[in-house]
């Protein structure tokens, strides 16, 4: 199972996507974080249905600093995750 996740709030400059790539990589999910130029965090995560709610939970709770407005999550096909290796931090867009 693959999801995208865009999450809004104040989540740039707190760490956010160092909490995103710790939280994923503990859950052994495959995919990345990154900013976006809109001022949000966007992430592509594959798993199992329940480590992908685990992440989600903590995407809606954040890291110390951050607040979390609102998390959009879009399921995506397969085929797009046969490109995803170990969880990774990506540069800003």
């Amino acid at each position: 199972m693959i999801r995208h996740y865009q999450i809004l709030g104040r989540v740039q400059g707190v760490g956010f996507r160092w909490f995103v790539q710790r939280e994923a990589a503990e859950l052994r999910l495959r995919g990345w974080v990154r900013n976006t130029d809109a001022g949000h965090v966007e992430a592509v995560a594959m798993g199992e249905p329940e480590q992908l709610a685990e992440l989600e939970q903590a995407l809606r709770k954040g890291s110390r600093g951050s607040r979390v407005d609102r998390v959009q999550v879009h399921e995506l096909a397969e085929g797009e995750g046969a490109a995803l290796g170990e969880f990774r931090i990506d540069g800003a867009m």
